[in-house]
């Protein structure tokens, strides 16, 4: 089977990466992909929102099954789009449709969704410019800091947590009459703030039957200690060393299977991947979010654990024989840790030489923001590389990336020096 994967991160690199190691698929396609995906797969610079010459690509290379990176053209409807073209209605597209993708493209539905489903999760009011007198008595009954997120999809920028209660109302205007996230923020969740540490727990499913991937730790902050600005992630850690399997258990019972049984009641078709933002407040799991799709960096650890041929499970979730496969995971921890270019996740500069990617290393290498110009590699994004090992432990597996990063090299570079620092 020819595939096409959509994207061009480290989760995409990933994917090419294991799915090279697959004897069921044929070869690899990866739009627009980046200088790691071009190590297995075919690249093609089309935009991932261009649906038409993605159609075409699927028709020219006889591809036969789309795996979606990245959020956002799922939530422009892309599995729709396929659908309801005859010439590829009978490609098969891993993500959810329309519908199914509001889980992650609105946060006011996916609150309503867990609401009515008894998923546990933080209380929260949803809010526009017609009704912010209610948002700021709202913020007046809670206890700070205060939490503020764009309803639509903002690039992962559009979450706000803010201390002081005068500022926190001052940011929800700001949000909704002078529409800082744009369209995103509409509408705006107001949220009670959850105090605990957070996991990322990933669910494959094809609406009714699902599997569990391994669960992951990963690390937002652009500074040592979990401080400054939130990125796109710059490490991540799997299994989770505080994961007992009572709590597990408490996962499987209380959020997994009513969010399953909650799409099979509402009607809402979904084959893909359900990634379910955690976090463990005292001995309680409750829903922070839902995103559609896998994650990054946690792809980077969490694929290298797996057993399974990656190729054989897409094949069974698109033939309905989920319920068939079973999983086989490796004893072993899995690091990865990013870096990315300076100054981001504000301003940054791209175009910088990558230098030290031929060193010899037991490390996997996965590009986030990087493109090739005659055989040489550049930076092309705020985050760059992910550089993923293996370890009895976590501790060792962390050992092994820094090992390995420390010798890369290009202008600017910067990566946290502590994760896994609060395990």
């Amino acid at each position: 089977m020819n595939i096409l994967v959509l994207g061009a991160g480290g989760r995409e690199n990933a994917f090419c990466w294991k799915l090279s190691k697959s004897k069921y698929i044929n070869k690899i396609y990866a739009v627009p992909g980046n200088a790691g995906t071009e190590n297995y797969a075919e690249n093609h610079n089309i935009s991932v929102n261009d649906f038409q010459k993605i159609k075409s690509l699927v028709i020219d290379k006889g591809i036969k099954m789309v795996l979606v990176g990245p959020e956002e053209p799922l939530v422009k409807g892309i599995h729709d789009y396929f659908l309801n073209d005859d010439s590829i209605k009978d490609v098969h597209i891993i993500g959810p449709q329309k519908k199914g993708a509001l889980l992650e493209g609105s946060k006011s539905f996916a609150k309503e969704f867990m609401i009515r489903n008894n998923i546990p999760t933080a209380k929260y009011l949803k809010v526009n410019e017609d009704n912010i007198n209610e948002g700021n008595v709202f913020l007046d009954d809670l206890s700070p800091p205060y939490v503020l997120k764009a309803d639509g999809l903002a690039a992962g920028k559009g979450v706000l947590i803010i201390n002081n209660l005068n500022e926190a109302k001052i940011e929800l205007k700001n949000m909704l009459i002078e529409k800082k996230f744009g369209e995103a923020s509409k509408n705006v969740v107001i949220e009670e703030f959850l105090d605990g540490i957070e996991l990322s727990c990933f669910v494959l499913t094809d609406g009714k039957n699902y599997i569990n991937f391994p669960m992951a730790k990963d690390y937002k902050k652009i500074g040592e200690g979990d401080t400054g600005l939130n990125t796109g992630g710059m490490g991540a850690i799997s299994p989770v060393p505080f994961v007992s399997k009572e709590f597990k258990n408490k996962i499987e019972k209380e959020i997994i299977r009513p969010t399953i049984n909650g799409l099979r009641k509402e009607k809402i078709a979904f084959r893909g991947f359900i990634f379910i933002g955690l976090i463990k407040v005292k001995d309680q799991p409750k829903v922070i979010e839902y995103n559609v799709r896998m994650g990054d960096p946690e792809t980077e650890v969490v694929l290298p654990r797996i057993k399974n041929d990656f190729g054989e499970i897409l094949i069974s979730l698109v033939n309905n024989k989920l319920k068939f496969v079973k999983m086989k995971f490796s004893d072993h921890s899995a690091a990865t840790v990013v870096s990315v270019s300076g100054g981001y996740p504000a301003k940054y500069e791209k175009g910088k030489e990558i230098k030290g990617l031929d060193n010899k290393t037991e490390s996997i290498i996965f590009h986030c923001g990087t493109i090739k110009k005659s055989k040489k590699v550049f930076t092309n994004g705020g985050r760059v590389l992910a550089v993923t090992s293996l370890g009895r432990d976590f501790k060792m597996a962390v050992s092994k990336s820094y090992s390995f990063i420390k010798n890369i090299n290009y202008k600017g570079i910067y990566y946290r020096k502590d994760i896994g620092f609060d395990l």
